[in-house]
């Protein structure tokens, strides 16, 4: 990472923290880049698995980032453009990915893009908006998305403690987003999300999957998903995004997929407008169907407490999607009502502790139900 860049970022995000504006803080960056290095005019190939380079000019950086695997991989690394040369990865789509090769705007760890309007204050953010063209193989298991990262202060100087924010445009080879869906086709910057949570290392991922696959989006409105995740009450008004990233998760294969040009507009002229404060969200549940037979499935229901209090008790309801019918549950009260269907429980240990999770079963008559949305409510 240059020095400069780095330095430039830093000055940057304590004037943010001072509430300058994006003009200002531009000029000051300006005066602390005296030596930022050669741009990415031209074309180069970039094969070390935690490599990292300008995408044309100064706001853009490439990373190729092979960070769940030792298998080769190689892009080339254009004006705010980049294409994969080789992937030899093969892990299994049941876990994380082996790379995530991709341009960003910000501030990833340690590596950081030269801009002035990046980071911006969840509550008090501008208008940003992205562009992204790409082109796609039809080979391998990838997925094709942004991922805008959260922290709790301006600039994080490791791991970002806030939230991931993932926006899922298209996949290949079955892969679908972790967690539990917590909605169905929200409508967002022109187009349908089902939006889905997770944990991971301690950190949220909210996951919003396009309905009906795009390889290509303009003027995507990134502060309104920040908007519908605030309301769900997993990204803090007090947060601040530090990058905004668009790439590809490769499991297997790879190679071909490109990024034709990315680009990333913060609006400073338009009025910030507030986001609200978070609604709280202390547990979640998630049905997942273990066994099937001619009229009837098992599934197991999964409470996790994701607060920062114990919680005893919970209601959770869910709605069936084809007339299926709870037959006998191992909780304490199941009622339903058509497709509704209503279970109130307890911790099995007289507490659920933060972090913490618990299960139990649930035998239906019907079809298999796949993915069920669960409302849960601690009591």
């Amino acid at each position: 990472m240059n020095p400069s860049a780095h330095i430039a970022f830093r000055v940057a995000a304590a004037f943010v923290a001072l509430g300058l504006g994006g003009a200002l803080i531009a000029a000051i960056v300006g005066l602390v880049l005296t030596n930022v290095g050669p741009a990415a005019s031209a074309s180069l190939s970039l094969c070390t698995k935690d490599g990292v380079v300008p995408a044309g000019g100064k706001d853009y950086l490439a990373q190729n980032n092979v960070w769940n695997a030792e298998t080769p991989q190689c892009i080339t690394v254009g004006d705010q453009s980049l294409r994969i040369d080789s992937a030899a990865h093969d892990v299994s789509p049941e876990g994380a990915p082996a790379a995530t090769p991709s341009l960003l705007k910000g501030c990833h760890w340690q590596d950081c893009t030269d801009v002035g309007d990046l980071p911006v204050q969840v509550s008090a953010m501008p208008r940003v908006t992205s562009d992204w063209i790409t082109s796609q193989v039809d080979t391998g298991v990838f997925n094709a998305a942004y991922v805008v990262w959260f922290h709790s202060g301006p600039v994080a100087d490791g791991t970002p403690d806030g939230a991931e924010m993932v926006i899922w445009l298209r996949s290949r080879g079955g892969v679908r987003p972790g967690g539990v869906m917590l909605a169905r086709e929200v409508q967002i910057s022109d187009a349908r999300w089902n939006v889905w949570l997770a944990r991971d290392q301690g950190r949220v991922r909210i996951t919003y999957e396009r309905v009906g696959e795009a390889t290509a989006v303009r003027d995507l409105d990134i502060s309104a998903f920040t908007g519908d995740s605030v309301g769900r009450g997993l990204v803090s008004p007090d947060w601040y995004l530090i990058a905004v990233e668009a790439g590809f998760n490769l499991w297997r294969g790879g190679a071909g997929n490109a990024i034709e040009n990315f680009s990333v507009s913060v609006d400073d002229q338009k009025p910030r407008r507030a986001l609200g404060t978070s609604a709280p969200t202390p547990c979640f549940a998630a049905l997942s169907v273990e066994e099937t037979w001619t009229g009837g499935f098992r599934a197991v229901v999964e409470v996790t407490n994701v607060g920062d209090s114990p919680v005893q008790g919970w209601t959770l309801d869910w709605t069936f999607p084809d007339g299926q019918h709870v037959e006998k549950a191992s909780v304490g009260q199941v009622t339903q009502s058509g497709s509704s269907v209503r279970v109130v429980g307890a911790a099995r240990e007289g507490v659920l502790e933060p972090g913490k999770s618990t299960s139990f079963d649930v035998v239906g008559s019907g079809v298999s139900p796949g993915i069920v949305s669960i409302t849960c409510t601690p009591a």
